[in-house]
């Protein structure tokens, strides 16, 4: 393996610790290396915290490693912007590093290039696309929003060994994934940045849609996106009555005047047949720096999804119970005629987990 690539796979492994606690950032590894050794790391820990580059420089000063001369590895082009924090190009121009390798560059084309430039005119030499495909993959919900401005789409869904979501709509709703699978469950959701299921998810079981047992780190809780075309949806419902997260509420037409919450936004959003097109709801959460949408239901909310074509990746969760009066097949046939294949399976509980991607 090449001395860069084996470096830069360490930078990856680094970048991997930051998790769902930096979004809307992406996961950025760093380390430093003087001749063919690592003097430090560093990551993207949470939002608002240090840079990869930014806590690299500083693990090595607190240990009393020098870095002037020493050669960074990094896997997403250094910023040359003030934001939450100062641009990672000064702190690596102050730490006198002589090389900079970037694994993916900005995919953002108003900042693309910028850090490069930067550095290479202040006399850093900059290598660029090591392990690109690699560094792209881990950063994909980032590099996608960024590339599309529509959020990564993510479909859960939780069926009984027959392949039906839920029981007759006479029939109380009962709870057949396992723990385990439940678990997975709230990582997922803890991954995206907002929730949405249709309006008979809500009637019926009354979810409360929020992240649980996972820790969050200092990022908010996802926003909650129902689509509600005539106004069901009322105070009596959880994700309108607690105040644990923000609620988006999608409508054909107004609602009748009433006095919602602060954390309740209600909006109106049709096409000329009356419908909320999924391809507009996309546009708005993206233009909102939605990155990551995770669609938990229904039955008829994922078909909407997988038939316009918008979905990137998908989770399903099979159970070994045979629900009573089951109802709401879904297909699991019809996600490879949105262009995804099988990528993994595994077991978790009892249940079997297939995950779908591109």
């Amino acid at each position: 393996m090449d001395q860069d690539d084996q470096f830069m796979r360490l930078a990856l492994e680094l970048g991997s610790r930051g998790g769902h606690k930096v979004l809307p950032n992406p996961r950025v590894g760093c380390i430093l290396v003087r001749d063919g050794e690592v003097i430090a790391e560093g990551w993207h820990d949470h939002i608002g915290g240090l840079h990869a580059e930014q806590m690299a420089i500083a693990d090595a000063e607190s240990r009393g490693v020098p870095t002037q001369g020493s050669t960074a590895f990094v896997t997403l082009e250094p910023c040359n912007h003030f934001g939450r924090t100062p641009p990672c190009t000064e702190a690596l121009l102050w730490a006198g590093i002589e090389r900079v390798v970037i694994g993916s560059m900005d995919p953002n084309p108003t900042v693309r290039g910028n850090g490069a430039d930067s550095l290479e005119k202040n006399g850093v030499k900059v290598s660029t696309g090591i392990l690109e495909s690699e560094c792209n993959q881990q950063m994909r919900p980032f590099m996608h929003w960024c590339q599309n401005r529509r959020p990564f789409v993510t479909i859960k869904a939780a069926l009984d060994s027959n392949g039906f979501t839920d029981r007759g709509i006479d029939l109380e709703p009962v709870r057949f994934s396992s723990k385990e699978s439940l678990r997975l469950v709230h990582e997922l959701r803890a991954e995206s940045m907002a929730i949405l299921v249709g309006v008979n998810t809500v009637l019926r079981d009354d979810p409360s849609l929020t992240v649980r047992g996972v820790e969050m780190g200092p990022r908010k809780q996802p926003l909650r996106v129902i689509i509600d075309p005539s106004c069901k949806v009322n105070d009596s419902h959880r994700v309108i009555s607690d105040r644990e997260s923000e609620t988006l509420l999608i409508h054909t037409s107004e609602p009748e005047l009433q006095k919602d919450h602060e954390h309740v936004e209600r909006l109106v959003m049709a096409d000329s047949d009356g419908e909320i097109p999924i391809s507009r709801i996309l546009d708005m959460l993206g233009d909102r720096g939605i990155q990551t949408l995770l669609v938990e239901g229904g039955a008829d909310t994922w078909n909407r999804f997988i038939e316009s074509g918008f979905v990137d990746m998908a989770h399903i969760c099979r159970s070994q119970i045979e629900l009573e009066g089951a109802r709401g097949a879904f297909d699991e046939g019809s996600l490879k005629e949105c262009g995804l294949t099988k990528i993994q399976t595994f077991t978790s509980g009892g249940d079997d987990i297939t995950r779908w991607g591109k």
